[in-house]
């Protein structure tokens, strides 16, 4: 059985969402952990092996790692065979694969420097602004409910959860912010809440005993 490192209300949650959409989290093991926040509380858990203290993590049932929640979740959908995203050699395959690795490589750099007040032409130059990142999504969006056509996919889940995590953020165009409803009310929020709820009562009593 795979291994998920998870803390609460993290980047790992978007993987427990996933699970629950897939219904597979009985699938995999899940090890609730302490992160160091971005407000400076939180430890270095010993019991979590990201090299730094990260989530979400993975272990294989074969004992190797993936790291990073694309990557987590790519894997995930295809050890599930593939009920959530475009298999190999289907036409929205390359769609697919883009969308997930837009994700980390413009849509995160590009919200850090948006809410740090970071400004320099290398930036923009290589990572592009939110507001390219909402004409993108708004390009992607006519005429479709999510980013791949009428289905959800690992890509809405990705890429939504960071304007679910932060809704300032969330450019402000009409198709974009019906998509991230959209994608919240495909999931089971009020499962994922209980479920982050639970891992929150647990890391407390850890600390108390």
């Amino acid at each position: 059985m795979p291994t998920l490192y998870h803390s609460p209300h993290s980047r790992s949650s978007r993987v427990i969402a996933q699970l629950m959409q897939l219904g597979k989290l009985d699938a995999v093991e899940v090890v609730v952990v302490e992160v160091v926040r971005n407000d400076g509380t939180g430890r270095h858990d010993a019991q979590n092996p990201h090299p730094e203290g990260k989530v979400p993590f993975l272990v294989t049932d074969a004992g190797t790692s993936v790291r990073e929640s694309a990557a987590i979740m790519m894997y995930l959908d295809e050890l599930f065979d593939y009920p959530l995203s475009p298999r190999p050699g289907q036409p929205e395959r390359g769609s697919f694969l883009s969308w997930m690795a837009y994700y980390g490589g413009v849509v995160e750099p590009a919200m850090v420097a948006h809410f740090t007040g970071l400004e320099h032409p290398a930036l923009v130059g290589t990572f592009r602004t939110l507001t390219e990142v909402g004409a993108e999504l708004e390009r992607a969006l006519q005429g479709q409910d999510f980013l791949l056509g009428d289905s959800l996919s690992i890509a809405d889940i990705l890429l939504a959860s960071a304007f679910q995590w932060a809704p300032n953020l969330t450019p402000d165009i009409t198709v974009v912010q019906a998509w991230v409803q959209r994608v919240a009310d495909a999931l089971d929020g009020d499962r994922l809440a209980a479920f982050e709820a639970e891992a929150v009562t647990g890391l407390q009593a850890l600390k108390r005993a």
